[in-house]
């Protein structure tokens, strides 16, 4: 007989004037606006992926570790590679997806092709808000991702970086908010606090049905609560407590409930 298990993770404690933030449940809206941006936060990921491993099979003559930046145009991503000068984006390789989300073709520009739009405000939006970012994080590596803001602006994510096969982090993670032109930091979102390293394996061939963590830093589920339960593999939903006695389920395609 299967074991049915679920893992219980407390991030962090707040303030009580971080527990007064929300004193009734989400809307539906908002519940879908946190979903749409989680959804779009793991399909940048698995493009940033893909599109590295693609360019780096190329055999790249130049650094393409100096930077780069992820854009959908639906329904594909493209994601470029370059270096940011004072005024413009200079892109040395640009990976365009194709049929399937982990197929993408690789052009070189020689010389680089030069942006000073989208990559350009987006790769310095990156750079302000992973500078800010760098002074509090912990000593691991993290996947910063830039995507625009429904205002124009920029939302940039500090998102801890999987450093074990089948292990899967949460916490850790930070949401800023840059200014269109990617120069300023208008506001900084601790999403969570402390690092938990999850798994969805049992042993003795039990069967992972739910994971479970409980917010007190926030009490609200977030956006990378929603990337989690996306890249987190086997997928299986996501129960989330708050101090205010709200329960939140992710589940596996992103949609958020409110279950209590």
């Amino acid at each position: 007989m299967q074991t049915i298990t679920a893992f219980l993770a407390i991030l962090s404690c707040c303030t009580p004037i971080a527990l007064a933030q929300k004193t009734t449940p989400l809307s539906h809206e908002q519940l879908a606006e946190i979903t749409a941006r989680g959804r779009l936060l793991a399909e940048y990921d698995q493009a940033a992926w893909h599109a590295t491993d693609a360019v780096m099979a190329s055999h790249p003559k130049q650094d393409i570790n100096s930077r780069f930046v992820c854009r959908k145009t639906e329904p594909t991503w493209t994601c470029v590679f370059g270096h940011l000068s004072t005024d413009k984006f200079l892109i040395d390789y640009e990976a365009v997806q194709g049929a399937s989300p982990e197929e993408f073709q690789v052009k070189h520009n020689d010389p680089p092709a030069e942006d000073t739009d989208f990559y350009f405000a987006a790769a310095k939006a990156m750079l302000v808000a992973g500078k800010d970012f760098q002074l509090t994080a912990e000593s691991r590596p993290y996947n910063p991702s830039v995507l625009p803001a429904s205002s124009g602006q920029w939302y940039v994510y500090m998102v801890p970086a999987q450093t074990k096969k089948g292990v899967f982090p949460l916490g850790g993670d930070a949401r800023y908010l840059v200014t269109a032109e990617g120069n300023t930091i208008l506001e900084k979102r601790q999403l969570h606090k402390s690092i938990m390293e999850t798994t969805a394996q049992v042993p003795n061939g039990g069967k992972f049905a739910a994971g479970f963590h409980t917010h007190v830093l926030t009490n609200v589920p977030e956006d990378t609560d929603v990337f989690f339960v996306l890249t987190r593999k086997p997928l299986v939903p996501e129960m989330i407590g708050t101090g205010k006695k709200q329960m939140y389920e992710v589940e596996t395609d992103g949609t958020i409930k409110l279950v209590k």
